[in-house]
């Protein structure tokens, strides 16, 4: 598949351009003009480009890229030896941010509710990033939601207040996304779900009585890039790997 193709069919299919982000969604980096092996992952780390270059991939696709607002701009010490490896490879690099937060079939928070069997129901925040609905099991509680999520996850998340509380209506948002707890309250959360925490949730749980779990902001944002994968092999041809990089985030 040429590259260029490659760009307009990721971007027609995660339609960046309706999102003002935090970071250029896209092809970030250009490479060689033929793809026929991508490599995904969640962050562009070091180490996911060595592995690209060691696996002989034409192209890296990811949910974490580069140049993100407000960074040191320059060429230097870890952000030059990541360029250099690319471009010394001819390897591309894909970067997909907000657009794969909220895309509602291969999107980081429509991929985990189907991971855990969470039926949604609407939207709520800012660019509509917030997903609300009703939980798995009917009656269950926080605390049976975090030992599920903990299951399927393979990590421990951070559960903060009523652990007992039952859940009717759950609200969840990957990554970083506490910020957003006051507003599922709002919107009649009886727990929110992100991967993430700050000082300021723990008393917004304990006062609001409405519980709060982090469930890690690398370990909620794995299955949209790995639906990426399985897209570009199924819609596109390619041979597309998804590598997952530890990352106890």
């Amino acid at each position: 598949m040429h590259l260029i193709e490659l760009q307009s069919h990721l971007d027609n299919l995660l339609d960046p351009a309706r999102l003002k982000d935090y970071c250029p969604n896209g092809l970030q980096v250009e490479g060689r003009a033929e793809v026929r092996r991508v490599l995904c992952g969640v962050t562009a780390s070091q180490a996911l480009v060595d592995h690209a270059v060691s696996g002989g991939h034409d192209a890296i696709l990811v949910h974490h890229g580069y140049f993100w607002r407000g960074e040191d701009g320059r060429i230097t010490g870890i952000r030059k030896r990541r360029l250099r490896a690319l471009l010394a490879n001819d390897i591309s690099l894909f970067a997909y941010h907000l657009p794969l937060d909220v895309h509602p079939e291969l999107g980081n928070n429509a991929q985990l509710g189907k991971l855990m069997g969470w039926e949604a129901e609407a939207r709520f925040a800012d660019l509509d990033l917030g997903w609300i609905g009703r939980p798995a099991a009917k009656g269950e509680t926080a605390e049976q939601l975090m030992r599920a999520l903990a299951a399927r996850l393979g990590r421990e998340p951070m559960l903060v207040g009523e652990g007992g509380r039952r859940v009717r209506r759950l609200a969840w948002c990957t990554g970083a996304a506490q910020g957003y707890f006051e507003q599922a309250i709002a919107a009649g959360a009886d727990l929110f779900v992100s991967g993430e925490i700050s000082e300021p949730t723990v008393h917004l749980a304990r006062e609001s009585g409405v519980p709060y779990i982090a469930a890690g902001h690398h370990a909620t944002e794995r299955y949209g890039v790995l639906a990426l994968a399985h897209h570009l092999r199924g819609e596109c041809g390619l041979e597309a790997e998804f590598v997952d990089l530890d990352n106890p985030v």
